[in-house]
């Protein structure tokens, strides 16, 4: 398949590119806008192959994208170009509206004028695969677990943004017969994601013998996926999954953040211990809650499994080892992440939310 691979210099969608690059015969163009969060840095493993392709383009922009479709002809559109900062989208709701919901559509228009240009084969065979969050189905107390049918109820500018590019995708596909898949998945974690994010963010402040910042007493739950396992269900959705439905993904992978942020400390007393010999956990410091914080999230990704034979390749504990020796052994990846975008800053407390 030729396939175009929007935000794919991001976390996920550069793991995606990888993964398509290095375990199928795909061809692919990432299609990025290389804001603060893309880095061409995280493709350096696919960009020597000759199936693929980069092309620096907002999915805002309809003719860019419309010339995109035309030169590289492709055979389905994998859509992971988000904003996905809780915090961010806080303090910037704005940019999360743009090119969360207006990107969405504006691909969408695109992606439907091309898909009607096809011969009847080619179009019964293409697919539009939205990637989206289990943040769109809201919050959870101690027991259940979002399942594909569970009721919308996003929380935050983010997960409001998702929620409605979700349903545009759906509609397009309804109203216009746009053969589409979307999938929802839980908490991401793993290399090359962005120091601002959790697991990342407390490595990284650790090395530097900085505080831990915890929100609120770490009681708050997520469901932790690896980054290629994800990569590997996305493939499979898009190879294999019914147009028209939706797949939950999750790690199977249930802590509390309190419990996420003492396992790190504990991996790093192991693998780069302190100059004074004393515990990492000894940094953690609880800082005020951001606003209208999520207790809990959980994925029942059953479907998929009974579906399409997908579960986690990855337990928690052997995800998080790779995850931070990783972060040990690449500085030269982050540090200019660091000291260019401020990423290791807490976020989410501007005057508006106050």
């Amino acid at each position: 398949m030729r396939i175009v691979v929007t935000g794919g210099a991001g976390f996920i969608g550069s793991a995606l590119v990888r993964h398509l690059v290095g375990h199928t015969g795909h061809e692919v163009m990432v299609v990025d806008k290389l804001t603060y969060a893309g880095n061409l840095a995280s493709l350096a493993s696919a960009q020597g192959s000759g199936r693929f392709r980069f092309c620096k383009a907002d999915i805002c922009d309809r003719p860019a994208i419309a010339d995109i479709f035309s030169s590289f002809n492709p055979d389905a559109v994998m859509h992971l170009a988000a904003e996905s900062h809780v915090d961010r989208s806080i303090d910037r709701p704005a940019d999360f509206i743009n090119t969360n919901i207006v990107g969405t559509y504006s691909l969408l228009e695109a992606a439907l004028s091309y898909w009607s240009s096809l011969d009847h084969e080619r179009a019964q065979k293409f697919r539009f695969h939205h990637v989206s969050t289990d943040e769109v189905y809201g919050a959870l107390t101690n027991e259940g677990r979002f399942c594909e049918d569970t009721r919308y109820d996003p929380r935050s500018p983010y997960s409001a943004s998702k929620a409605a590019s979700d349903h545009l995708v759906r509609a397009w596909g309804h109203t216009y017969g746009l053969p589409i898949l979307i999938t929802n998945c839980s908490n991401n974690y793993g290399p090359y994601q962005f120091p601002e994010k959790l697991i990342p963010l407390v490595t990284i402040r650790g090395l530097a013998g900085e505080s831990l910042p915890v929100y609120g007493q770490g009681l708050n739950v997520r469901d932790w996926l690896f980054i290629d396992d994800h990569a590997t269900a996305l493939a499979l959705v898009l190879e294999r999954g019914r147009v028209g439905e939706t797949y939950n993904i999750g790690g199977d992978s249930e802590r509390r953040n309190i419990d996420v942020v003492n396992s790190i400390c504990d991996v790093m007393d192991k693998l780069m211990p302190r100059p004074n010999g004393r515990p990492y956990r000894e940094l953690i410091t609880f800082v005020p809650d951001r606003p209208g914080h999520d207790f809990r999230y959980a994925i029942d990704f059953s479907k998929l499994k009974a579906e399409l034979g997908w579960q986690p390749g990855n337990t928690f504990e052997s995800g998080l080892l790779t995850t931070v020796k990783w972060y040990i052994d690449n500085r030269a990846w982050w540090q200019p992440l660091v000291s260019e975008h401020d990423a290791a800053s807490r976020r989410g407390f501007s005057a508006k939310s106050a």
